[in-house]
């Protein structure tokens, strides 16, 4: 677990936040800096840094709450669909260390794209896929 993040002061009200959810495990609350209106964060109150470090039970507890509020997101700003997101890491974009997901919501008539427009995509050959594949099952 990581030290006292902004979303730990978030959690213990010593800054504002638009909150729309908490529980014992979890908590949700308005970016800041949206993509899109109703662009929420979903954190486990815990400041786990990576996913690799939320233990089992609170990622399932947090997962089930991501799911719950990301349908309460698309009826509130009548969204088409949504992107749901985690920079796992600082090279992946993560600016605050504490694991958090990013509910986005988009929208038909949106310049907002889907995750995968937002990169070229890597080339690689069926023997290099494989193995990969066989690397991530030899590290689990």
């Amino acid at each position: 677990m990581s030290e006292e993040t902004l979303f730990t002061r978030i959690v213990e009200d010593e800054i504002p936040s638009d909150t729309v959810y908490e529980d014992e495990t979890t908590y949700a609350f308005l970016d800041v800096n949206p993509l899109a209106p109703g662009h929420t964060l979903v954190i486990p109150k815990e400041p786990y840094e990576r996913l690799s470090e939320l233990p089992p039970a609170e990622a399932a507890d947090v997962f089930s709450v991501l799911g719950e509020i990301t349908a309460a997101v698309e009826a509130a700003v009548d969204a088409d669909g949504t992107t749901i997101a985690l920079n796992n890491g600082e090279a992946a974009g993560q600016e605050v260390p504490h694991v958090h997901w990013h509910i986005i919501p988009q929208f038909e008539d949106d310049t907002a794209r889907p995750i995968h427009a937002l990169f070229d995509g890597a080339e690689l050959s069926d023997e290099e896929r494989s193995e990969i594949a066989a690397r991530i099952r030899d590290n689990r």
